[in-house]
């Protein structure tokens, strides 16, 4: 990775299948060739992205619901709840500072890669291809499951202990096998004003965390962001006026991470295929050594998908596809037809 590749193929992390070794079969047959990195679906208790962090946060000793605080109404953009959730906190008496969380991240990555393994050395993953792990920030389960009483203090602890995760992963997989990616969902949402309350010092905040999750990860090994407007199910939580967030977070991201940025992932609503959605992007210079991916990718909209690239293209001369977000949360009946769109949409870039 490196040099934009025209038309290169970005699978974002979770995928509507019953095992990493169904996804990395399934997605090898069908755009191989066209992938550069490949996730192992998110399958089992992370096909609801965090929400298996969720699970671990109300076992935790050192947790509890705050019963101070209001609970979370998730609404999806169309106003829609999805469900209301207490908030938790730290139980009285507990120093944040001698708690860790254990997420799990590691242990399901040195699972994955043993079969990622076994199926590159027998030719059925194509030899150039990396196995790419997908991390949260803090943010995410912060702003979701957190009480904001509480929420300084976890961030610190849930950045020490994905720290950790993270370190037993570099150690686990070599590290020309390895593209590390980080999923940039509720810090798009904070840019967006969606939760109740955020601080005033939000930017500074939000890029502190970018910067210091990339910085971790040797120069050596691919590192790139996933922004993203949620889907719980299967719809954004948000939906943008444009793509202006995107480019302010874009733009925040490469000035502050000190390491280069390998790869960033924006998402396109379906709906959008008309040139002002991607105007705002003209703003911000892409450097050469930056892959830029476009979520532009729908299902069964051949049409659509066309539309999206010529719209983007009058911004960008190039770059890669994608889908706008998971699809550890559709259909599974629709998973060989999206492959099949990305294919499909590969020839047209």
């Amino acid at each position: 990775m490196g040099k934009q590749r025209q038309g290169r193929v970005h699978l974002v992390g979770s995928i509507a299948m019953e095992t990493c070794e169904d996804v990395f079969r399934q997605v090898s047959a069908a755009v191989g060739p066209l992938i550069d990195t490949l996730p192992d679906g998110e399958t089992g208790e992370r096909s609801r992205w965090i929400y298996f962090q969720r699970t671990m946060l109300e076992n935790h000793p050192a947790m509890e619901i705050d019963p101070d605080a209001e609970p979370l109404r998730l609404h999806q953009w169309d106003g829609v709840l999805l469900r209301e959730m207490p908030l938790l906190r730290f139980r009285q008496g507990v120093d944040p500072a001698t708690v860790t969380f254990p997420t799990g991240y590691e242990a399901a990555a040195r699972s994955s890669f043993v079969v990622f393994q076994r199926l590159q050395a027998d030719g059925t993953i194509p030899p150039h291809v990396r196995f790419q792990v997908c991390l949260p920030t803090p943010m995410a389960s912060g702003y979701m499951y957190i009480s904001p009483n509480a929420r300084d203090a976890y961030l610190d602890v849930y950045m020490r202990s994905l720290l950790a995760a993270l370190a037993d992963i570099l150690k686990a997989v070599p590290e020309e096998k390895l593209c590390i990616q980080f999923d940039v969902c509720q810090e798009v949402l904070v840019f967006e004003n969606y939760f109740p309350e955020r601080p005033h010092d939000y930017r500074e905040q939000i890029f502190a965390e970018l910067a210091t999750l990339g910085d971790a990860v040797p120069e050596t090994i691919p590192m790139g962001y996933h922004l993203c407007y949620g889907s719980p199910y299967d719809q954004h939580l948000v939906m943008p006026k444009d793509a202006g967030i995107l480019a302010e977070l874009m733009m925040g991201i490469v000035e502050t991470t000190t390491r280069k940025t390998d790869f960033i992932h924006l998402p396109v609503p379906q709906d959008r295929t008309d040139e002002a959605y991607f105007r705002p992007l003209a703003s911000v210079a892409v450097p050469d050594e930056t892959q830029l991916y476009l979520g532009l990718v729908h299902h069964d909209d051949e049409t659509g998908d066309r539309l999206r690239i010529e719209a983007a293209r009058k911004y960008f001369s190039e770059f890669g596809i994608a889908t706008a977000c998971g699809w550890g949360r559709t259909d599974p009946s629709r998973v060989p037809g999206l492959l099949a769109s990305h294919r499909r949409a590969a020839q047209y870039v």
